[in-house]
């Protein structure tokens, strides 16, 4: 089996959840035999090619003899939009960098025959225009590459495994890992709730990280049920942990780690976190990440008093995140709405005792994390104060959580994901 994938990142060069679950997906499924090209937008070229052989999209030259390519935009008519976007903030931030950039319409995605173009790979303000000519570049590629089947991870790959599908002939699968309503809330981006519903419509499978991101994409998206599979995430335990770590604290660590946004929950970790501090003031609180909501964060935790006992740290990567786990006596994950959550499982695989949000896809597969509503605030208080205060407690949930994710692995998503590849492309 060989397989085309698209996808806008990879480790090492991620920032977030999606380029943890690419690698780990092709890694299983390469130790299950299947070949894969993975197609990124800007390859750095230190990306881990030992699973895929990486395909950098800003090295293919459009050709005239690629009889599709110039034209598979006006396949796709409602790709030509308005403005340009950035991904991952709310509408009034949007608006506010509209008018900080001056971001201009878009008027032509077109690329000159026998010329590349430079993807910068990222989620910048001309996001949009380099979302479209990747599905010329996907075009392009599927003509001149051998394969069974295509498979495109998150919306910004979706246009370009329909420009594969068309040029190729070849099934498509869609990889769901979070929707524009578990990003946004209601106030979606209408252009973006477009591309994904217009990829869902056109793939001959859509794979969902959990069941309540399946229930999304069947009711808000109306998809069909029957073509509609859950695949969990899971944890890669091929890199040993980092344990030999000197802590320069003596109080606990309570951790938050993820993008600091509205879907993450950030506000009700400080305000947990505050209610913990007026019954123990040995702890510390730290929140690991970026996001539009971190200026926000910073204030409110001055006006609550506890920034003496609250650190921010920015984005963290690689080897910093594993070393954050480690100084971690607890680690919690409120968000509002997740369709998995992988970072539970790498704090559990670091002996990490876990609180996690019941509006989480990873819920549906641990039973030994503590679970609560993202808005109960009181309980995620409790949960935290319980977990510090009683020594026996957190060892048993740290130790049964260790015993659980250990079984989660990725070679099982891979077999779940290879029987789908057989299945649409007639083995």
């Amino acid at each position: 089996m060989k397989v085309l994938m698209f996808g806008w990142e990879f480790p090492p060069h991620i920032s977030g959840g999606l380029g943890t679950a690419c690698f780990g997906l092709t890694k299983a499924l390469s130790g299950l035999g299947t070949e894969i090209l993975f197609v990124m937008p800007s390859a750095s070229g230190d990306e881990d090619q030992s699973a895929v052989k990486i395909i950098n999209a800003s090295d293919v030259v459009v050709e005239r003899n690629t009889k599709n390519s110039e034209n598979i935009l006006e396949k796709v008519e409602f790709v030509r939009i308005g403005s340009n976007m950035v991904p991952y903030v709310d509408p009034v931030s949007f608006s506010e960098l509209v008018k900080e950039h001056k971001l201009h319409q878009i008027e032509d995605y077109k690329i000159s025959i026998g010329h590349k173009f430079k993807f910068s790979g990222k989620y910048g303000s001309n996001l949009m225009e380099e979302v479209a000519r990747y599905a010329i570049i996907a075009g392009e590629i599927a003509a001149k590459s051998r394969f069974d089947v295509i498979h495109a991870h998150d919306w910004l790959t979706y246009l370009a495994g329909v420009a594969a599908k068309r040029v190729s002939g070849k099934p498509l699968v869609v990889h769901m890992h979070a929707t524009e309503f578990d990003r946004s809330g209601d106030n979606i981006n209408t252009l973006v709730y477009d591309i994904e519903k217009f990829g869902m419509e056109q793939a001959d499978m859509v794979i969902t990280v959990s069941n309540l991101t399946r229930n999304i994409v069947i009711s808000k998206y109306g998809i069909n049920p029957g073509k509609v599979v859950t695949v969990h995430n899971a944890v890669d335990f091929s890199n040993p942990d980092q344990k030999d770590v000197v802590r320069g604290v003596p109080e606990k660590v309570v951790t938050f780690l993820g993008r600091i946004t509205f879907q993450k929950g950030p506000e009700y970790f400080i305000e947990a976190a505050a209610k913990v501090l007026k019954r123990d003031i040995g702890v510390r609180f730290v929140m690991a990440g970026s996001g539009d909501l971190l200026y926000r964060s910073i204030r409110r935790v001055a006006r609550l008093g506890i920034s003496s006992r609250f650190h921010f740290t920015g984005f963290l990567k690689g080897d910093d995140v594993q070393k954050m786990f480690n100084y971690s006596d607890v680690y919690v994950m409120p968000s509002v709405s997740e369709p998995f959550g992988i970072s539970p499982l790498e704090a559990m695989r670091a002996s990490v005792p876990a609180i996690i949000s019941k509006q989480s896809g990873v819920s549906e597969v641990l039973n030994h994390a503590i679970k609560v509503d993202f808005w109960d605030v009181d309980a995620l208080a409790d949960s935290i104060y319980a977990l510090i205060t009683y020594p026996v407690l957190r060892e048993v949930v740290a130790r049964e959580g260790f015993k659980e994710v250990n079984t989660l692995k990725w070679e099982k998503a891979a077999r779940e994901v290879t029987e789908l590849y057989n299945k649409i492309s007639g083995r």
